[in-house]
């Protein structure tokens, strides 16, 4: 039994989800894994709201079907927020290196549908370092349940080296 009077205090500064690695230690080609997510009309219907996008193609499924779609689709933005960092480990790794998030592209190769299930990912492309700081550059992609690049693209940080 521990005596918790005795015990240290708790100290919130220490309280780390995974240990924290310096940016140099990170390899091109490591990967980090974003949870799965199955995408639904109601994830559609929060994201329309969110974003204000009213594009028939993302809320009417007639015109959808008219368009040869089997469903809703999805919003590209939409797709692309799987793959926040801040949804995996990410920069739970890199702590309080992170700076900010600089630039991003996508490129969107198949459409996404209601009741599909995405894998996001994060790879290592490249650390760039300056004197002080690094930018450290990440390939996203997002696959469905059949294993299709449904996106794919790059997110560049300022890191602390």
């Amino acid at each position: 039994m521990t005596d918790h009077a005795t015990a240290a205090p708790f100290d919130p500064q220490a309280h780390r989800v995974v240990p924290t690695r310096p940016v140099r230690d990170l390899a091109v080609g490591e990967v980090f894994r974003l949870p799965s997510r199955t995408v639904t009309e109601a994830n559609f219907a929060a994201f329309q709201v969110v974003s204000g996008d009213n594009h028939p193609i993302h809320y009417d499924v007639e015109y959808c079907r008219r368009q040869g779609h089997p469903g809703l689709l999805a919003h590209g933005l939409q797709v692309l927020c799987f793959t926040a960092a801040g949804a995996g480990l990410f920069p739970h790794v890199i702590g309080e290196a992170l700076v900010g998030f600089i630039s991003q592209s996508s490129q969107f190769h198949k459409g996404v549908y209601a009741g599909d299930t995405l894998y996001p990912a994060l790879t290592v492309a490249s650390v760039k370092p300056q004197r002080t700081t690094a930018v450290l550059t990440l390939s996203a992609t997002v696959h469905n349940q059949r294993g299709e690049l449904v996106l794919s693209g790059e997110q560049a940080y300022l890191v602390r080296l």
